[in-house]
């Protein structure tokens, strides 16, 4: 037999209410368990002292027999002083998605192409000017050869 230390839901629709008991693995989420050993309210503070009950001697004779907290009630055990709870690193996580990806990409070809823009037309006006200039000198010197 496989024992676990989870929570098992209670309360109404969008009211949770959560025991955290001691149960065979194979029974179903809320249904029998061994032994209730605290509770979790959500819908508390999280500075609230009625957020999380727990009885600290049955959980640490039940993590004598073997049973296995899950991963949330592991994170209360450890707030508690109970288990020591190391900490998980997955950089993969972090990192955006293929489609943010993509908007990154087309951000940055969009900031580029304005650069280029912006660049362009700082040149092109001291450009146009010289040339536009040549055709004045050209028709001044006309009318003085005439």
């Amino acid at each position: 037999m496989a024992l676990k230390i989870r929570l098992a839901r209670g309360g109404s629709k969008k009211r949770p209410y959560y025991r955290i008991v001691v149960a065979d693995s194979r029974m179903p989420r809320d249904g029998r368990y061994i032994e209730k050993v605290g509770t979790y309210d959500p819908l508390l503070a999280k500075d609230s002292e009625q957020r999380i009950t727990i009885l600290e001697e049955r959980i640490k004779y039940w993590l004598s027999k073997g049973a296995k907290p899950t991963d949330r009630v592991l994170r209360f055990l450890a707030e508690a002083g109970i288990l020591e709870r190391r900490a998980r690193n997955n950089p993969n996580k972090a990192k955006p998605g293929s489609k943010a990806l993509e908007r990154i990409e087309e951000k940055k070809q969009k900031e580029e192409d304005a650069k280029a823009a912006a660049e362009e037309a700082k040149n092109a006006p001291a450009e146009e000017e010289a040339p536009a200039e040549a055709p004045a000198e050209e028709a001044a010197a006309e009318e003085k050869a005439e």
